[in-house]
């Protein structure tokens, strides 16, 4: 909750993977509040406030993925929320003729995008700017398990890091009222 609030004023893609994140962290606990509490958020090192806060807002999202049936996968309508946005504003920066850098960044990670919508059906029936959060999550749950990434395949993720780095930084210029379209 304390981390989520943060990415979310700093880097709204940080926040999207982290809350990915947070709910696999929570399907891994098996949806379990009392669980978590015993187990997973005492290593947050919280006064006992902070700790039942975070237990509250753990429990609201459980109660959202057995609401929204995203017990085993998926994701939070609060969080496919965020990636409607994104790929709006996205599409919208892809229309204007006033952001020449972004459209050279997209096309950039484009060969990837296409590469990666190639290997699976799933993929192809996600829109590009989803294909690339799913990169980068993919990604980091692997180095999390420390297995190897090849180097086409670090390659292509820094490409698609600096893009979806470029459109959360748009991200927050729009919010703040400063880009044009």
């Amino acid at each position: 909750m304390y981390i989520a609030e943060q990415l979310k004023k700093r880097n709204i893609s940080e926040y999207l993977l982290y809350m990915w994140q947070v709910e696999d962290t929570l399907r891994a606990y098996g949806l379990d509040s009392e669980r978590m509490a015993n187990e997973y958020i005492p290593f947050f090192q919280l006064d006992e406030e902070k700790s039942e806060l975070l237990k509250g807002w753990y429990e609201s999202l459980i109660q959202m993925m057995r609401e929204e049936k995203a017990e085993e996968k998926g994701h939070l309508q609060i969080n496919k929320n965020i990636l409607i946005l994104l790929t709006d504003l996205h599409v919208q920066l892809l229309k204007s003729s006033k952001h020449p850098f972004y459209s050279a960044a997209y096309y950039k990670v484009l060969p990837f995008i296409v590469e990666l919508r190639a290997k699976s059906a799933e993929s192809q029936e996600k829109n590009e700017v989803e294909n690339c959060f799913d990169a980068l999550y993919g990604t980091m749950l692997l180095k999390m398990q420390k297995k190897e990434i090849s180097a086409e395949t670090a390659t292509a993720i820094d490409n698609i890091a600096k893009f979806i780095g470029l459109l959360s930084d748009y991200h927050k210029k729009d919010k703040a009222g400063e880009v044009e379209f």
